[in-house]
């Protein structure tokens, strides 16, 4: 059975009497080469354990039970799981969950990956969540809209915060494009296949442990308050200290205070959160 041919999708949801929810962010591959690139992003080996999150009709997860040890597919819609009980049916390593994935606790063994087609309202709500766990996949390979992964992959002078959020993290890196032609029904923007290879815990614990990691994001969510403003005066607003602190504070750190915020690297906010000891956060 061809799960990226239309007419089979659509006899597929006539047969359990589905549509695509668009709440859910429902829009299944009709173009094989770009399944293909996704599996070959994974570089999947056959003792590898895949959780793949929303496998709707279950395109990817063929693919993927083909090659990995084993695959954990976590459905939210509990229509999509009656269809995955038919279309994975000779996929004895393949085990389906009904649930939400943000949700669901459980254990994963090390060095697993995540592979998945992510809506758009869940994409960061998952890269933090299986980020900050403490048993992190090693790798995920997601697609994501094209727009969300160029802001995730920014570096300076564009930076984001959310590109430092993960990237603190994380290396991140676009592996290639999916047109929106690939999908059914059709979305109005174009995709991106995102890696992100977990590093582990950042370094925190070398000068704080858990109270350097609220403060670092603290730290960056003031001086993001307004993005084209000076990162003076947004540290200065967002954390309650006086100019000349700041300004001190700023230049210690190599940074000119009428440096904007998308102009810090990574380093230049862990240097930040470092050096905050001689300051306090009243918020």
């Amino acid at each position: 059975m061809n799960l990226t041919l239309k007419t089979t999708i659509k006899n597929l949801l006539k047969k359990y009497q589905s549509k695509p929810l668009k709440w859910l962010g429902q829009n299944f591959f009709i173009d094989k080469n770009a399944v293909k690139k996704i599996i070959d992003a994974a570089q999947l080996k056959n003792n590898d354990i895949v959780l793949e999150i929303g496998p709707g009709i279950g395109a990817i997860t063929q693919e993927i039970a083909k090659k990995a040890g084993k695959v954990i597919a976590c459905e939210k819609d509990p229509k999509m799981c009656e269809i995955l009980k038919e279309t994975l049916e000779n996929f004895k390593n393949v085990e389906v969950i009904q649930g939400d994935i943000l949700k669901l606790n459980f254990q994963f063994p090390k060095n697993y990956k995540i592979v998945a087609n992510l809506p758009f309202y869940i994409v960061v709500p998952v890269i933090r969540k299986f980020l900050e766990i403490s048993n992190p996949p090693k790798e995920m390979i997601l697609v994501v809209q094209k727009e969300v992964a160029q802001r995730i992959c920014a570096k300076p002078p564009k930076m984001s915060i959310l590109a430092v959020s993960i990237q603190i993290y994380a290396d991140v890196k676009i592996i290639s494009y999916i047109s929106k032609k690939s999908f059914w029904p059709t979305p109005k923007v174009d995709s991106a296949i995102l890696k992100i290879t977990s590093r582990g815990k950042p370094a925190f614990p070398q000068f704080g442990g858990r109270r350097a990691s609220l403060n670092f994001f603290k730290i960056v969510k003031a001086g993001f308050s307004q993005p084209r403003k000076q990162i003076l005066n947004n540290l200065k607003n967002g954390l309650k200290l006086n100019k000349p602190e700041v300004e001190k504070w700023l230049l210690k750190n190599n940074i000119q205070p009428t440096q904007r915020a998308e102009t810090l690297t990574i380093q230049d906010w862990l240097n930040l959160t470092k050096t905050l000891k001689n300051y306090s956060i009243t918020n």
